[in-house]
């Protein structure tokens, strides 16, 4: 099984970055369980999306390109400055001849010191609770909110990555997930087994 050496290669490309960052999807699980469970297509990071900007200005030197879900998943030139509002959430960041050359980009909502579920902006968390540190000092998005995400349409990975927190999810988290599962997707399998 390969290593963190892909989160590890983002920590050291984001070093300089003075907004709150935190990895995603699959490889977030793997932060928090504190090793590898299966093979990562790519790498994830979540933001603020009132830190886009920041994060353009930032990677100055790299290429952008945003995900438009209404026009089917069509991609088209982040411009430089363009502020992006929802529904559009997904940023394709690539250079050409450096390791880390391509980062997936995911905007975040927030208000008021709360992260809010893009999906239902009801649902909610205090900022402060979104991201933890793994034991390799990596931020990454809390395995409640990642499967909160992965919970619309899961897949054999996402069932996965379901059934791997589980076994270790904390009280508090467990519950807060399985509200929002309920409020978003009622009748959803997961809800069974929280």
């Amino acid at each position: 099984m390969t290593s963190f050496k892909d989160p590890l290669k983002i920590a050291k490309l984001l070093a300089g970055f003075e907004k709150p960052w935190f990895v995603a999807g699959g490889w977030a699980v793997d932060l928090y369980l504190g090793h590898i469970t299966r093979v990562h297509k790519d790498i994830e990071i979540a933001i603020l999306r009132c830190d886009q900007l920041a994060l353009q200005n930032y990677l100055r030197d790299w290429e952008f390109i945003k995900v438009i879900p209404e026009s089917g998943s069509q991609r088209e030139p982040w411009e430089r400055g363009e502020w992006l509002k929802l529904p559009v959430h997904e940023i394709h960041a690539r250079r050409k001849g450096e390791d880390p050359s391509d980062l997936e980009i995911l905007l975040n909502e927030s208000r008021g010191g709360e992260w809010r579920f893009r999906r239902n902006l009801s649902i909610c968390s205090p900022l402060s609770m979104i991201g933890q540190l793994s034991e390799i000092g990596m931020p990454f998005l809390s395995p409640e909110i990642v499967l909160l995400y992965k919970a619309k349409n899961p897949t054999a990975i996402d069932q996965i990555d379901f059934e791997n927190v589980c076994q270790v999810l904390k009280i508090e988290p467990r519950q807060w997930l399985k509200e929002a599962i309920r409020c978003c997707y009622p009748g959803h399998p997961w809800l069974d087994i929280l």
